[in-house]
């Protein structure tokens, strides 16, 4: 009895221990979930953005949201941790490559040329498979998509995110961080499925049978990013393996170009298990956009390379049409119609075929869109069919791997970014290839107002590529370009090497390219003056200055004190007598001169110039262009040859040329 007794007193211990341990883990799984909850509705339901590893509070939350963020952040302190001592630490794990996200850290600084490289593949586990992927699994920190079925989910059908006016503190705020750490709306954007619905924006040419060949040729989807938000890296990815056929995408290549935020470390890679086809690749150091798209190829193993930018979303039947081009000819280099998706709201915005534009350039070597020439129209009988293109963005295209080799890739003297898409684009037409816009391919893509990364460069790399550029690919335009930035090349490194490969390559002339590619741009040497262009009043040191771009058009051009350097005070007098920034004219409809883009039908673009009485007379207006007295403002007045502040002087003025 007495044995029996102790056995019942130590089986009443136990399950007296056990209550209370079961009290314990209610009690602290009912306070986290309330003060998660609880942080949710004073963000008005939504939590913040997930840059820097907080975890997203989700429209529809978790359950138990609150345990998680404390296990996500203990796995990104963990991480942070470890990374202070190993920039590219270990994943632990089994066997690599065959069920998750390989990921690879690139260990030679030197990518350029054919130095050997070093690649570190880590070993992963091997996730239990799945049909519905890893959709259901849980991610400490990943984004739980709202349902797909709901057509009033946030964001679906590509449809605007509203947020309110009438934000609190704690919303505002957070609205603001994703702001100024990605120059988009990224509260909106993780307000999104990361799988949300878009519409078809393909024309019914398009979708008829037999459109595509059947023996479409696999791309490797190489997407670099750095610092990019967690639900736009996401949502861009799983666009590309929803929206594709399987057997055509054979890679997704995530090139990480130093990334420094907890989610696209770990949390990022433990994400992708799930997928065997993507890969993450990371450089040691920052590389820039060019040296990682370099990086990129290395790791390529199928025969088409496919670019894209990562904030993108590609469309339904965005791939066949691109590879399609690719498998009829080789040499043919495609870019897809680019589509708007707002910066602010992420609504999607597209076109029809008709609405299509085409890449061009100006002087300045800065790339721009414009209208489908009259000559490329006759060309066809739908506007859905590929368009000849003179440039491309450079940020989305597909191009035969071999091709693109033998073109010497990028020119690994560029850094960072900026050039790398003139140059590809004069090398594909020069040196026997095609470059195409195709109709039949929508991707979309967030353009940001401005670069949300810094770079530690006392080097002007925009310049400093577009003079390696010029120097290979111009010939004797270049000097175009160098009277823009008063003709200081600065340091520009050699090119004896990309010289060398354009002679190998048997390119064709820029004169040629100007002549069958090209011939709707303006050739400055056609131009009766060129350089800046100066007003004769109060003291005769003030120049006409106007910034270019197409977000200074319809702006009033301005006045500043001559400095004879090119840039803003480089105008052009055309023999037909407009006065040129490039693709924008001097213009005046009665208030005030501003930049509007040449129309070629004269009127309120039309002056004439007197050398003589050197008055600048308006067509249209019959009245003369001057200055006002305190040299702040251009006002249009009576023409008289006696006022100075109403006489010009054109720099390099040739009356030959008229």
């Amino acid at each position: 009895m007495g044995l029996i007794g102790r056995r019942r007193s130590s089986f009443l211990k136990i399950i007296a221990l056990l209550g209370v341990i079961w009290f314990m883990v209610v009690f602290v799984l009912y306070s986290d979930d309330g003060s998660s909850s609880s942080s949710s509705r004073s963000a008005g339901g939504v939590g913040g953005p997930s840059g820097g590893g907080s975890a997203f509070e989700a429209p529809r939350r978790l359950p138990l949201q609150g345990i998680r963020d404390r296990l996500n952040q203990f796995i990104i302190n963990a991480r942070e941790d470890a990374n202070k001592d190993d920039l590219s630490p270990d994943v632990d794990g089994g066997e690599g490559g065959a069920g998750g996200a390989g990921v690879m850290d690139y260990v030679n600084n030197n990518i350029d040329g054919d130095v050997p490289f070093v690649e570190k593949e880590t070993k992963r586990k091997v996730p239990p498979k799945s049909k519905k992927r890893n959709e259901n699994q849980d991610f400490a920190g990943v984004i739980a998509p709202p349902n797909e079925d709901s057509p009033d989910a946030p964001g679906a059908m590509g449809k605007p995110v509203i947020l309110p006016k009438d934000m609190s503190p704690e919303m505002k705020k957070a609205v603001d961080d994703g702001w100024a750490k990605n120059a988009f709306n990224q509260y909106a954007a993780d307000m999104i499925s990361i799988r949300r619905s878009l519409p078809d924006p393909r024309d019914p040419w398009c979708k008829e049978p037999n459109r595509y060949m059947t023996d479409l040729p696999a791309t490797s989807v190489i997407i670099c990013f750095h610092n990019e938000a967690w639900s736009v890296l996401l949502r861009t990815v799983h666009s590309v393996l929803d929206r594709s056929p399987e057997h055509l995408v054979k890679e997704v290549i995530l090139v990480d170009d130093f990334s420094d935020m907890p989610h696209t470390q770990k949390q990022l890679e433990d994400y992708f298990e799930a997928y065997p086809r993507v890969k993450i690749v990371r450089a040691p150091k920052r590389e820039g956009l060019i040296r990682a798209r370099l990086l990129g190829a290395r790791y390529a193993t199928a025969p088409v390379l496919t670019y894209l930018d990562s904030h993108c979303e590609c469309t339904t039947g965005w791939l066949e049409p691109l590879l399609d081009r690719i498998a009829r000819n080789s040499t043919t280099v495609v870019c897809p119609v680019i589509d708007v998706i707002d910066d602010n709201t992420m609504e999607y915005h597209y076109r029809d075929s008709g609405g299509v534009n085409v890449g061009g350039f100006d002087w300045n070597l800065q790339f721009n869109w414009h209208a489908v020439p009259d000559k490329e129209k006759r060309r066809h009988k739908s506007t859905a069919e590929p368009v000849w293109s003179p440039t491309m963005a450079g940020g989305l295209f597909s191009i035969d791997k071999e091709f693109f080799e033998r073109l010497g890739t990028y020119d690994s003297g560029f850094d960072i970014w900026g050039g790398e898409n003139l140059e590809l684009s004069f090398k594909t037409w020069m040196c026997g290839g095609t470059l195409e816009i195709v109709p039949c391919s929508h991707v979309g893509h967030i353009f940001r107002k401005r670069s949300p990364y810094k770079w530690r460069t006392g080097v002007n790399v925009i310049k400093r590529n577009s003079v390696r550029l010029a120097e290979v690919w111009l010939d004797e335009y270049a000097k175009y370009y160098y009277q823009r930035i008063g003709n200081d090349k600065g340091d520009y490194g050699d090119v004896t090497s990309r010289k060398q490969l354009r002679e190998e390559l048997g390119c064709k002339s820029f004169r040629w390219y100007l002549d069958n590619i090209f011939p709707e741009l303006f050739i400055p040497g056609e131009a009766v003056a060129s350089g800046e262009v100066r007003n004769m009043g109060y003291g005769n040191r003030t120049c006409l200055d106007a910034p270019g771009g197409k977000k200074n058009l319809r702006k009033p051009v301005g006045l500043y004190p001559c400095h004879n350097q090119g840039g803003n005070q480089y105008w052009m007098l055309s023999k037909t007598g407009e006065i040129r920034r490039d693709e924008a004219c001097l213009d005046y409809a009665g208030q005030d001169v501003i930049l509007y883009p040449c129309h070629g039908s004269k009127g309120n673009q039309y002056w004439n110039y007197s050398p003589s009485s050197r008055l600048l007379r308006h067509g249209s207006s019959d009245k003369c262009l001057a200055i006002n007295e305190s040299k702040q403002k251009l006002i249009m007045a009576d023409c008289d040859a006696s006022v100075d502040a109403q006489k010009w002087l054109f720099q390099n003025y040739d009356p030959s040329k008229l």
